[in-house]
């Protein structure tokens, strides 16, 4: 028989640990600056050539008579423009000679704006912007505790801002989807919810099959994504990596990574949401609390 000897430095299927440190021995930055592709290298050609397939949108929302095209237009600018602001302003936070306690106010930053966003887009959920804030500030320290604490990955700016980039992005999609679906839910469930409160039952095991179901309805998306990520479809973060000159395996196993921490911090959040809602919807003697009316878009 052929026997296949790992190459030095590879990681070993019996120990995690090893694999920790092999990551950590092979850091994706050093390797796309050692492989830089010239792929990476977009310039402003390539990014105003790309403008050809917002063009594509933009006619056929023409076409459908739709009425988006000043959207996707206004989309495309803002884009291109926040990218822009934030590229300047990461390339002082990324500095090697910048603190790294600049870094942390950047994500206190990057927090408050993710609660804000939940707040605009989920108006009807009473106290959203303090349970998004709340939420996302468990997922968050929950997450980076283990990336860092554990040392899967080392603690710079670097790494901890496009990390916690992605789970407060994350995090902030799940918030919005659990917490309008457990209102919902009390909403549609209302005399039912209030049967069941008037025979004595408290509050919280009284929405607990509605929680339930919001929970299950904010995760299941997140759970599919990462049963078919690297066969139905590339993540970004692996996309961008290999794009950059990483090698492919280094570039898979920061996604498998990436979607770990991205599914823990979408139960961490959606778990807080709804205990710290049911607290909000529900008054101290068991009734339900008023909920405000919205309407449909606004």
């Amino acid at each position: 028989p052929i026997s296949r000897s790992r190459p030095a430095g590879s990681p070993t299927a019996s120990s995690s640990s090893a694999t920790a440190a092999w990551i950590r021995s092979r850091p994706v930055w050093a390797s796309a600056a050692a492989h830089a592709s010239d792929v990476s290298e977009v310039g402003a050609l390539g990014v105003t050539l790309s403008l050809i397939l917002v063009l594509v949108a933009i006619v056929l929302s023409r076409w459908q008579r739709l009425g988006l095209e000043g959207s996707i237009a206004w989309a495309a600018l803002r884009a291109g423009v926040q990218l822009l602001l934030v590229g300047l302003a990461l390339a002082f936070v990324l500095d090697p000679k910048t603190p790294l306690a600049v870094a942390f106010a950047w994500l206190a930053v990057m927090l408050v704006f993710a609660a804000d966003v939940a707040r605009r887009r989920a108006p009807e959920v009473p106290g959203i912007f303090r349970l998004a804030l709340l939420a996302n500030g468990a997922a968050l320290a929950v997450s980076l505790s283990v990336l860092f604490g554990l040392g899967i990955f080392p603690l710079n700016a670097q790494a901890l801002i496009p990390l916690s980039g992605m789970i407060v992005g994350n995090a902030m999609t799940a918030v919005v989807l659990v917490s309008r679906r457990l209102v919902d839910e009390v909403k549609a469930r209302r005399r039912e919810i209030e049967g069941r409160l008037a025979l004595g039952i408290p509050a919280p095991d009284a929405a607990r099959p509605y929680v339930r179901q919001a929970l299950r309805t904010a995760l299941i998306p997140q759970i599919e994504t990462t049963k078919a990520v690297g066969i139905v479809f590339l993540p970004g973060a692996m996309t961008g990596l290999i794009l950059a000159g990483v090698a492919p395996l280094d570039a898979v196993l920061v996604q498998m990574v990436v979607m770990y921490f991205i599914l823990g911090s979408a139960a961490t959040v959606t778990t807080v949401v709804t205990l710290g809602l049911v607290r909000t919807i529900f008054t101290r003697d068991h009734r339900i609390a008023p909920l405000r009316a919205v309407a449909p878009g606004g």
